[in-house]
């Protein structure tokens, strides 16, 4: 189960535009990672060449946490929001949950839910 300092901490480094050194400190070694019902990825490390291959893609990104962040035992849910301009000038909007199963301070199962919609970018 994590702490509650564990927690703000992650939180604190996805808000900061974090996102690989996040993976890299609160993340398991062979952590799952799965976008709705798509297959996992497994391996923190497939993780983070997926997170530098979006993030080459923006110009710029912004991350919020809505809180409250939801906590039993083992398992975290987090409401994010994420705002990204790509290169292209475009930008997309994600609304998204996160359900984390967490084992002491690292994260080693974790699902996304959100609308597939969301993913396609939009003229400015």
């Amino acid at each position: 189960m994590p702490t509650t300092d564990t927690l703000e901490r992650f939180i604190a480094r996805v808000e900061a535009n974090a996102h690989v050194e996040a993976l890299e400190e609160f993340y398991a070694e062979t952590a799952s990672m799965q976008e709705n019902q798509a297959i996992p990825r497994v391996g923190r490390d497939a993780h983070i060449a997926n997170e530098r291959m979006v993030l080459a893609r923006a110009k710029s990104l912004t991350s919020k946490c809505v809180r409250p962040v939801l906590v039993n035992g083992d398992h975290v849910v987090i409401r994010w929001i994420f705002h990204f301009e790509w290169l292209d000038g475009s930008v997309t909007n994600m609304e998204e949950i996160a359900y984390q199963r967490w084992s002491g301070e690292r994260v080693v199962e974790e699902t996304f839910f959100y609308d597939p919609a969301q993913r396609v970018p939009k003229n400015r």
